[in-house]
């Protein structure tokens, strides 16, 4: 196994999101974030990094992308979601998997996620290898030194920890109400504003 980079020992203090689940807010106003909830690869203090885990991808297949890929056997030993990441580079790939499996390139999560934008991880799966779980994503969300900072203030979303079961769970209608309920929170209940006392 060769180097791994990871997310950051400063990523995990205290107001960084690394390794967490963003979950919007109803009054979310931007379309392409409306009841989603992100997985955070990244946050530190210059820029946030994301997948999203609640949006399959629509009109392409696992198998179908690995044979545009030529990637072998066909069909594959195993199958992974293909998901809608984010608006950002929506034509380049990222396995979101378990850390079980990293190569060099991969961004180790924390100890139970990893990040792999490479083809092994697809060559891997396809033959029956590969991370434990994992999601295909085209696209990411993006944001900018602290630009998501702001979004959290503004009460667009809720931090929740990250369960394994939970992100690469397959009921995808069901997962943005789960995360909220997880924090105990009613959507209902929920207002956009900010309140002040």
């Amino acid at each position: 196994m060769g180097q791994r980079r990871t997310a950051g020992e400063h990523d995990g203090g205290e107001g960084y999101l690394t390794g967490q689940l963003l979950v919007a807010m109803p009054a979310m106003r931007d379309p392409r974030f409306a009841q989603t909830v992100v997985f955070m690869c990244a946050h530190t203090a210059e820029s946030a990094m994301g997948i999203v885990i609640n949006r399959p991808l629509e009109g392409l297949s696992f198998e179908s992308l690995l044979d545009q890929l030529k990637v072998e056997p066909s069909p594959p030993a195993r199958r992974i979601r293909m998901h809608a990441g984010g608006p950002v580079e929506t034509a380049k790939g990222f396995v979101l998997h378990t850390a079980d499996w990293v190569q060099d390139g991969s961004l180790v999560v924390d100890e139970r996620f990893a990040l792999t934008s490479s083809i092994d991880v697809l060559k891997a799966i396809a033959r029956g290898e590969g991370p434990r779980h994992g999601m295909l994503a085209l696209g990411y969300a993006g944001w900018g030194a602290g630009q998501l900072d702001e979004e959290i203030l503004q009460n667009a979303w809720l931090s929740v920890p990250a369960e394994e079961e939970f992100v690469f769970a397959d009921d995808l209608a069901a997962m943005w109400r789960g995360a909220l309920s997880a924090l105990k929170v009613d959507p209902l209940l929920l207002s956009g504003a900010a309140g002040r006392a």
